[in-house]
């Protein structure tokens, strides 16, 4: 690949747009063009342009958002995806012949094969009769891990005469059919660096309450529904937040008895916490008539699919705010189980897989026996090259880039340092850090979660419990409560009875019940009145039958209304006396040493 430059600056105050510098005013063939910034008109200019036009954009809503701009309102545009069929496309295109005018369609690439039925249906060519454009490119590596058909067009792609692709923050294509594009870099002359301030916690959820705190209207981007919705619960936000999401997630949250909750942008929905998941990172314009405050939320205990791209997500996160953004928080914590790896280390490493794979897969061809040709089939089938094969079982470049650049990221979340590092150094950022820590993190919460075996569960709250017990914050009390919500028999039994009580009955539910219900006894029993009543007929250097410390003991405690949890005994003199076995005339009996009793 050649890679090409272009500047693009400021003109009287004003960003220019690429239609002012790109060589006649359109996209050159055979280019990936990368823009750099956001919002500079790649798709707006494609529109525009006198030529038939297919865009391939990443999702639905960024399609029904540009065929509902009023920008775009005489130019034509017609919206593909889900719900719209081949008779409609070849409805539209008999249409806009008819009418004199160019060819502007958006789909999503799932809904690609559908155009290309239509064009054929029309006796045309899309290879040769439209100009093929694939919008935010870097979904197609970024999305190809759980997208199965983002990539269904490129086979085509690279038949067409007349085809680029753009983004602001492309990743590199191992594809070899890339070897003959350019690379058209704009370089812009101004100065576009934002400042972004990282927050590094070890317990997200008091992270994000605490910068969360009388925000008014702002946006949170967070690539997982059920762990907004467990903060919007825990922070007290449900009446106050709105959710933009998947079409799937939408009916999830309204399953959840949330409804404030749709698929596509719509302003109307705006709440004072908007939260968005990564259907919203790219394309999506979000014009506002004020600056609002944007927060990145990851959480690599939950899942490592909520972690951010510096290079990528941020930017384009920040990026659909077309008026600019007030200010950029990300709040993480990290894992220390991510390994930190070079690109060239997991290339490597995926050099080995594919390697190994082939081999078996000669040897299963030239197998001799069906018991051999059963091993190597196993030995396929379980071999991790195999999610990088398409349907056809075919290699994916999309899915090796996909893999390599997502492990290289999660790599940046190890630990605190290196995270602001790598943010620093993208180029996009000025960035500042601090650091949020807590008694209790994400890491011991995990622990709880996924303890399956009810002991070992116990085990961990109760350690736990030793680091928050006694609570001295209002964040204290909720860890315990969060404690509670996974075990309140357990807490329960630690604050009654005590670590050391509870392991020296070795986690036996039965007799910590037991020790709970004696505790509650023994508490009233040495309460201020029991106390006084017991001085009042037992002292100090005296013996007493065992028959008078029994009958007397249950005559005090009966007038108290007292029940015994357990059977009153001469023996139960001892919760209130030091006391010896004696025998005086043949009777037992205890002489009692000095009171216990305060």
């Amino acid at each position: 690949m050649i890679t090409k430059h272009i500047e693009i600056g400021l003109v009287g105050g004003r960003r220019q747009y690429l239609t002012d510098v790109l060589p006649h005013k359109v996209i050159p063939t055979n280019t990936i063009l990368y823009k750099k910034l956001t919002g500079l008109g790649a798709t707006y200019g494609e529109i525009k342009a006198n030529r038939n036009s297919v865009i391939i954009e990443p999702n639905k809503p960024v399609i029904i958002g540009k065929c509902n701009d009023p920008k775009h309102r005489d130019d034509n545009l017609f919206g593909v995806h889900d719900n719209i069929y081949a008779e409609d496309i070849l409805r539209y295109m008999i249409r806009s012949q008819k009418q004199g005018k160019r060819i502007k369609i958006l789909t999503t690439p799932e809904s690609f094969c559908k155009v290309r039925n239509a064009f054929e249906d029309m006796d045309m060519d899309i290879r040769f009769d439209c100009f093929l454009l694939f919008d935010e490119c870097h979904k197609i590596i970024k999305d190809s891990g759980f997208r199965e058909h983002i990539s269904l067009p490129m086979d085509l792609f690279f038949e067409c005469e007349n085809k680029a692709l753009v983004s602001a923050t492309p990743l590199e294509f191992t594809d070899p059919r890339f070897k003959d594009f350019n690379i058209l870099e704009i370089v812009p002359t101004f100065s576009f660096v934002q400042n972004l301030h990282i927050i590094t916690t070890n317990n997200v959820l008091p992270t994000v309450k605490k910068v969360l705190q009388d925000q008014d209207k702002c946006f949170i981007f967070c690539n997982s529904t059920d762990m907004i919705y467990e903060l919007m619960i825990r922070l007290n936000l449900l009446d106050k937040s709105a959710v933009f999401c998947s079409e799937k997630s939408v009916d999830k949250l309204k399953a959840a008895k949330f409804h404030n909750v749709t698929d596509v942008w719509d302003e109307n929905k705006m709440m004072q916490y908007n939260w968005f998941t990564s259907r919203f990172y790219n394309a999506v314009d979000i014009e506002l008539n004020f600056k609002p405050n944007v927060f990145l939320v990851a959480d690599c205990y939950v899942a490592d699919y909520t972690i951010f791209d510096p290079y990528t997500d941020a930017v384009q996160c920040v990026g659909r705010f077309r008026n600019g953004v007030a200010n950029i928080c990300l709040v993480s914590n990290t894992n220390p189980r991510f390994n930190i790896r070079s690109k060239d280390e997991l290339k490597g490493t995926m050099e080995c897989l594919r390697f190994n794979y082939e081999q078996i897969k000669s040897f299963y061809a030239y197998a001799t026996t069906n018991s051999a040709r059963d091993a190597y089939k196993t030995l396929l089938e379980c071999s991790p090259y195999k999610d990088m094969l398409d349907e056809q079982g075919r290699t994916s470049f999309y899915k090796i880039d996909f893999k390599i650049n997502f492990d290289f990221v999660k790599g940046f979340y190890n630990n605190d340092g290196y995270l602001v590092e790598r943010y620093a150094n993208c180029g996009m950022f000025n960035v500042t850090a601090e650091d949020e820590s807590y008694v209790l993190g994400d890491e011991q919460r995990l622990i709880v979660c996924n303890t399956k075996l009810i002991k070992e569960k116990r085990k961990a709250i109760v350690n736990q419990l030793e680091l928050l017990c006694p609570c001295q914050t209002e964040m204290d009390y909720q860890l315990l409560q969060g404690l509670e919500e996974a075990d309140k028999f357990i807490v329960d039994a630690y604050l009654k009875i005590g670590k050391s009580e509870i392991e020296k009955l070795k986690y036996s539910t039965k007799r910590i019940k037991e020790a709970m219900i004696l505790a509650d006894f023994n508490e009233r029993a040495r309460g201020n009145e029991v106390q006084k009543l017991i001085a009042n007929s037992f002292y100090a250097g005296q013996w007493y039958s065992a028959s008078f410390i029994k009958s007397e003991l249950l005559r005090i405690f009966g007038l108290v209304g007292l029940k015994p949890k357990k059977a009153v005994t001469s023996h139960t003199i001892t919760d209130f006396f030091e006391a010896v076995k004696q025998e005086h005339n043949k009777k037992r009996g205890y002489y009692l040493i000095r009171s216990r009793i305060l």
